[in-house]
């Protein structure tokens, strides 16, 4: 059997499966799926559109279907995990200072990120130190600023960071819950 346009009589692999996007919508969905990036509907909108596909594709409506529901995990999957790298490298960031100063000590901290949405910066305060056998621990009041304008958000938060080795990281997800809400997955 002859494969390309009319190869298949134009159907399950025939005119489909060979043409190219002109320009249009084609050309455009890549565009528009990077513009997308940071809405909580990508993975649902990117199953829709390859499991559409897929299902159109193969005239298969449950392969279409696996397709759709496979990719929409893939895709919320990947977004927690981008979405939790950043939020650790933003409490590294934050942690790292609160090593350096003693109770009562305050200090300015930034974060910027490799893609730079979601820089933010702020101020801390150790506010005492926790002695413990493990691992010495301190808790900290930090200040989270989004943007650089005078007005921006402000937030103000709580927690405790504990000496790992020769670093300090970030040890209690409790006063963070609402303000990262990738905790889990």
């Amino acid at each position: 059997m002859e494969m390309g346009i009319g190869g298949a009589c134009d159907r399950t692999m025939g005119i489909a499966a060979v043409r190219l996007p002109r320009r249009g919508i084609g050309s455009l969905a890549p565009a528009f799926l990077l513009l997308l990036s940071g809405c909580t509907s990508l993975g649902s909108i990117a199953g829709a559109v390859s499991g559409s596909a897929a299902g159109t594709g193969s005239a298969n409506p449950a392969l279409g279907y696996a397709v759709g529901i496979g990719t929409k995990a893939a895709v919320d999957a990947l977004a927690r995990y981008i979405s939790r790298k950043r939020q650790q490298a933003e409490q590294d960031q934050i942690a790292a200072v609160v090593g350096i100063l003693p109770v009562g000590g305050s200090a300015s901290w930034r974060i910027n990120h490799l893609v730079p949405i979601g820089n933010e910066h702020g101020t801390l305060t150790v506010t005492r130190d926790i002695p413990n056998v493990l691992a010495p621990c301190k808790e900290v009041v930090f200040t989270v600023i989004a943007g650089n304008k005078p007005d921006s958000p402000r937030g103000f938060y709580a927690t405790t960071a504990c000496q790992q080795a020769r670093r300090w990281k970030w040890a209690q997800a409790e006063p963070a819950t609402p303000r990262w809400g990738f905790l889990t997955g």
